[in-house]
């Protein structure tokens, strides 16, 4: 796109040539559908706007060092895209499937894949919708599944920079054995009061602790978190927290550090004994955090004005391996022609 000033895109929507789309009807899914029709018709009764059959998923198109465009993790997202829709009792997509749609994706918006070195990338939005119109609460046996494309900019505009994070003890992301480990619509809902009232007050994200006793962290609004200390790469773990798919990237680049990796609950006592702690997803791949605020208790736990050493070398292997610029020796990256 001639005159695009990449580095000023935000994360938002903007945009492209081409979307793909697969419909499942009468027992099977139907062949790509190629498409510039940015809109979906659907019954006014369709189970996934009464009942929040819907989930998506996130993933991004780096045009490398090289030149090469490398899509990241397309496989693992498939098949996060397929719990999801188990989990919803939706018509389960192959895995083939979702890939071959992303890559079709990349191929046909390959002008809107930004240039290397504007911090820039292409986002992949892959979104499916149980689509059977109906009044009673059951599973759809009608589903369109649809991944479409936009060109975002650098998460943080003027380098990585630390955030300020609230802690809400009294909105909960997710319970224990419900959805939070699915990606799915309806955990997105359930954060935005609290995300609205931390914005409210200054604050980026959200800190969330687990649902049943309010002792363990688990997410950090949409993202994972992670805390560094004595050579430790620790992270939650929790029923209700969803796999991220940066955070199992930058647990291996941990270890090739030489940092102990430990997924496991985390009290919230343990907070203050963290040198560094961050949030972890695809749209800025690390968030470093440099205080958290608890709005209930007051308190607030300080982590510093500047990135740590160890968050920066993490976003910075792993943005060396999405853009081209290290070996790639876990074959996580797929180049498109």
């Amino acid at each position: 796109m001639e005159n695009t000033d990449w580095s000023a895109l935000g994360f938002d929507y903007h945009k492209t040539d081409w979307n793909v789309r697969y419909a499942y009807t009468d027992g099977r899914w139907s062949d790509m559908e190629v498409t510039q029709d940015e809109y979906i018709r659907m019954h006014m009764s369709a189970s996934c706007l009464h009942y929040g059959l819907e989930l998506f998923e996130g993933l991004k198109a780096f045009r490398g060092v090289d030149g090469k465009v490398r899509l990241f993790r397309v496989a693992d997202n498939a098949r996060r895209l397929i719990s999801s829709a188990a989990r919803l009792c939706l018509p389960l997509p192959t895995e083939q499937m979702i890939v071959d749609a992303c890559i079709e994706v990349v191929k046909r918006n390959a002008r809107y894949i930004p240039p290397y070195g504007t911090g820039a990338s292409l986002y992949l939005r892959p979104v499916m919708f149980g689509t059977t119109a109906g009044l009673g609460v059951k599973p759809a046996k009608d589903a369109l599944l649809i991944v479409y494309c936009s060109p975002v900019g650098a998460y943080f505009k003027s380098g990585i920079k630390p955030i300020m994070v609230a802690l809400d003890r009294e909105q909960d992301r997710a319970a224990p054995r419900g959805t939070g480990d699915v990606k799915v619509g309806g955990n997105y809902a359930a954060s935005i009061y609290s995300s609205n009232n931390a914005h409210a007050l200054g604050y980026s994200n959200v800190l969330y602790l687990d649902a049943a006793e309010h002792k363990f962290i688990e997410e950090c609004g949409a993202a994972n978190f992670f805390g560094i200390k004595d050579g430790k790469y620790i992270t939650p773990k929790s029923p209700s927290i969803l796999p991220s798919i940066t955070n199992m990237s930058l647990r291996q680049v941990a270890q090739d550090m030489g940092l102990t990796v430990e997924q496991r609950p985390v009290p919230l006592e343990e907070l203050s004994t963290f040198e560094e702690c961050g949030a972890c997803g695809t749209a800025a791949v690390i968030s470093p955090i440099g205080k958290i605020f608890d709005m209930q208790t007051n308190e607030v736990y300080e982590f510093g004005s500047e990135v740590g050493k160890v968050s920066m070398e993490l976003y910075t292997r792993l943005q060396d391996i999405q853009y081209g610029r290290s070996e790639d020796k876990y074959g996580w990256c797929t180049e498109i022609d």
